[in-house]
């Protein structure tokens, strides 16, 4: 087994160890919090993440891309590289903070939150918190280090269950979830200073930073395209509708999103930092991405289509009843994102691991021009109709970058389909099955029900020999067939 593959075996276990590990604390705080709180106490947090994670992309303008692509001749030379990175996100997060600051009021309406300035103002510290840690994680991540990553990782899962569900049950007010929120930050910045070789000192170069940026120029509207794809539909629901739907409208993308990274979070740093070590080696490049997809599939499909089955009892369980409302976008958008996540979401991997993050931008405009008209549309009819016609349109994206990949390597979208063949058998052989069993509301028959589904999916798969040796040892997925 050649070097890099062992370590993609290490970083892909420690990955999935951490994601584990957050998957069976996470629920139980959002369990928890959904309880004692209100949907529009989310949809405040929901406003201030927005302004916080569009701030963020340009104070990181990808430089911590760059520092996991790039090839350097030297450990100088990538610690200079560094340090420059480091003292370019600082800088420009404090400065963005101090405007953000200044001209909170403003803001707060502009995203649908009127009179909520200082809760921006205040939730928009963890702009420089982030960007003082962003550096040294791109660096464990460039050595694979995922190890070091999982003890950070733990310590924010625990944020919640040490700080914010306690300061939710004495405030009953969003102002936990803000205060958590920066908590997680601080506690990232901290840990990841320590722990890191590498560590801040009085060093620049503005031909190392004009460097950085004409690479990262395009990683950096990159992010702008994907910043817009993610959250200008929850701009015009805020501005249109009221925090109550917001909140309603953002948790129900949360909570798949929950879910759905117990994959995706465990399995896309690894590849994309696998693939830009193999992206001259266009055979291995293939090979990897070919079983990277494979082995996501035959996890991701099942569980996207187990959400849409057993939509109200997931809904039920994580959110309670006062959230009944979200119980069909919750199942229309897991079904969605399986496909989407195996389709179209690693081909984004594809553009970054090749240099070429511009393909990602002309993808993510072109779904825009289709997103932006369909909420806009969909929004007079009502919330229901929206949540359908949203989960819909996303697989436009499909579309769009299996086009974009064929012309880039030549990977047909057949041969993409043909790869996860057996999780897309698994999954219709779920859904008939569940049609064929007699209607049951119990909590105890439903959950029958989705352990039969589960046994119906195995026996369906395992008829599949790559599947079978893929699901009987994770190691296969870095063999040749």
């Amino acid at each position: 087994m050649s070097d890099i593959n062992k370590k993609v075996v290490s970083a892909t276990k420690w990955s999935t160890i951490t994601e584990i590990a957050a998957k069976l604390v996470s629920p139980i705080s959002t369990m928890v919090l959904a309880r004692l709180l209100t949907p529009a106490d989310f949809g405040v947090l929901v406003t201030a993440t927005m302004v916080i994670s569009f701030s963020e992309i340009f104070t990181d303008a990808g430089f911590q891309k760059y520092l996991i692509q790039r090839k350097f001749d030297s450990d100088k030379e990538l610690h200079d590289t560094t340090t420059v990175a480091f003292w370019s996100n600082f800088i420009m997060s404090m400065a963005i903070w101090f405007m953000i600051v200044i001209f909170s009021g403003p803001i707060a309406e502009l995203v649908g939150n009127p009179g909520k300035g200082n809760v921006i103002a205040i939730s928009c510290v963890c702009i420089p918190l982030a960007a003082f840690s962003s550096i040294q994680m791109a660096l464990f991540k460039r050595s694979f280090d995922f190890r070091t990553l999982f003890f950070v990782r733990i310590v924010g899962i625990l944020i919640p269950i040490v700080i914010t569900i306690p300061l939710a049950l004495l405030t009953r007010s969003y102002w936990s979830l803000i205060i958590g929120m920066i908590a997680l930050n601080a506690s990232n910045a901290i840990i990841l200073t320590v722990k890191s070789v590498w560590k801040p000192r009085l060093f620049y170069d503005w031909g190392i930073f004009k460097r950085m940026f004409s690479f990262s120029f395009w990683s950096m509207v990159e992010s702008v395209s994907i910043w817009l794809t993610s959250y200008i539909d929850l701009f015009i629901v805020g501005r249109l509708l009221n925090e109550h739907y917001l909140g309603i409208y953002r948790t129900s993308m949360s909570t798949v999103g929950q879910i759905m990274s117990l994959i995706t979070a465990a399995t896309t740093p690894v590849l994309f930092s696998a693939l830009s070590r193999l992206q001259d080696d266009d055979s291995e490049f293939r090979t990897l991405f070919f079983r990277f997809q494979k082995m996501v599939g035959l996890l991701v499909i099942p569980l996207g289509v187990g959400i849409f089955l057993f939509r109200d009892l997931i809904t039920e369980i994580l959110l309670g009843r006062q959230w009944a409302e979200a119980a069909n976008f919750i199942g229309l958008w897991g079904l969605t994102s399986s496909v989407t996540i195996v389709l179209s979401h690693y081909c984004s991997e594809i553009y970054r691991a090749k240099g070429k993050p511009r393909l990602s931008v002309l993808a993510q405009v072109l779904h825009i021009l289709c997103l932006v008209p369909t909420v806009l549309w969909a929004i007079n009819y009502g919330f229901d109709f929206l949540c359908e016609m949203r989960s819909l349109v996303r697989l436009t994206l499909i579309v769009i970058n299996l086009s974009i990949l064929y012309v880039l390597t030549r990977i047909s979208p057949a041969s993409m389909l043909v790869n996860i063949m057996s999780s897309a058998a698994g999954g219709i052989a779920m859904i008939i099955v569940f049609y064929l069993l007699p209607s049951q509301k119990s909590i105890l028959a439903q959950i029958a029900y989705a352990l039969i589904c589960c046994t119906v999916y195995l026996i369906v798969v395992l008829q599949f020999k790559d599947s079978r040796a893929i699901l009987c040892n994770i190691k296969t997925i870095i063999k040749k067939r």
